[in-house]
């Protein structure tokens, strides 16, 4: 879940600080996220894989849990470096429509300024 944050605000970073578009901060903050993504996942992966290949009295349980954690992590860093971005841009598409629908609609129900009266000659 943190890693997903970190991508999506590395994003938001690229577009409001230096102003590059939707599919440019995509594009470029995925790749400076990867490694500190893949390094993390790892080492959790890593660490978790002797309990996770233990035997002895109570590695079952221990290894059920590792093995739970060890998929758990795979599964999110995948989420998170696949399907974060993809639904990052269709989420910010949809509200850019959005908004630019809502744009239109206020500015053509804008009310005409009435005139005043004319004066009786």
């Amino acid at each position: 879940m943190k890693n997903g944050i970190l991508l999506v605000d590395q994003m938001n970073q690229l577009r409001t600080k230096q102003g590059f578009e939707r599919d440019q901060a995509v594009l470029l903050a995925a790749p400076q996220r990867l490694r500190p993504v893949l390094m993390t996942a790892f080492s959790l992966i890593l660490g978790l894989l002797p309990v996770a290949l233990a035997t002895g009295g109570m590695a079952e349980s221990r290894a059920a849990m590792a093995i739970l954690t060890i998929g758990g992590m795979t599964t999110s860093t995948f989420l998170t470096l696949l399907v974060v971005p993809v639904v990052y841009s269709l989420f910010d598409a949809a509200t850019e429509r959005l908004r630019s629908a809502g744009r239109r609609l206020s500015g053509s129900r804008r009310r005409q300024p009435i005139p005043p009266p004319e004066a009786p000659t």
